[in-house]
């Protein structure tokens, strides 16, 4: 079966401490969990069916892989590397933050890796005709979102409006979401409330189509698949998520 000419991006997706920082953090696993995109290498790790895919297994909260390299704390504290989640829960001891000889080894470490390995598929592959950067959201926006408190569609698709991909490609990819998803067209948005992070808007047109992909965790985060106490998804929700997201993907590029 040929593969889909497609690279996916999942930077969010990891659930593990670096090394570099196990002896410093008092963030805790619920934490964790709630400041990462959960499950996302399980809904969009289709690594069989596409020319590409890079992730990691490092979680958000230690380095953010879709920020700016000089994005940092203080000045942001949801920065590269964050001085607290996204719900204002301190991931380090008051001493403990990571110095700056620290953050710039985080970035050696972890950051140039993923970004130039984007590059280096790009450019070993003449396959790839488009590519997504693919995350989950909460259902609402929490306090450090600009949509603070409002509702949010089961899928956003950001373009950074429209610079990073062409009007008729994305409105084409939420057509094919709403049909495998079975969803109506007022469940999908385009760059509302997100177009697109560092990722899409720094690779998109050069010359590739790139599209920040946000489904909202309300799919599988609620009764009946999650239990909160324990923090465990069901395996067949996720296993139907993904392949509904599959059947997306296919189904645009035998209908482009």
């Amino acid at each position: 079966m040929a593969k889909l000419p497609i690279l996916i991006s999942i930077p969010h997706g990891g659930t593990k401490i670096p090394e570099e920082l196990s002896d410093r953090v008092c963030i805790t696993k619920k934490d964790m969990f709630e400041d990462g995109d959960a499950c996302t290498r399980e809904i969009y790790g289709i690594y069989d069916h596409v020319a590409a895919m890079v992730d990691t297994p490092i979680a958000r909260a230690f380095i953010d892989l879709n920020r700016d390299v000089d994005d940092r704390p203080p000045k942001n504290p949801d920065g590269i590397v964050k001085s607290m989640t996204c719900h204002g829960k301190p991931i380090y001891n008051s001493d403990n933050h990571p110095d700056e000889l620290l953050t710039q080894i985080l970035i050696e470490n972890y950051y140039h890796p993923y970004h130039d390995k984007i590059q280096n598929l790009l450019a070993d592959s003449s396959e790839i005709q488009l590519c997504l950067d693919c995350h989950t959201m909460e259902a609402v926006g929490p306090k450090i979102a600009p949509d603070y408190g409002n509702e949010r569609p089961l899928i956003c698709l950001g373009t950074n409006y429209h610079k990073s991909c062409s009007e008729n490609i994305v409105e084409h990819l939420a057509k094919c979401f709403q049909t495998a998803f079975n969803l109506n067209k007022s469940d999908i948005t385009i760059n509302r409330p997100f177009a697109g992070g560092y990722i899409t808007k720094t690779n998109g047109n050069k010359p590739l189509p790139w599209i920040q992909v946000e489904m909202n965790r309300r799919l599988y985060l609620s009764d009946p698949w999650f239990n909160r106490k324990t923090l465990e998804v069901s395996e067949e929700r996720l296993m139907e998520l993904r392949e509904k997201f599959l059947g997306t993907l296919d189904q645009f590029f035998k209908t482009i």
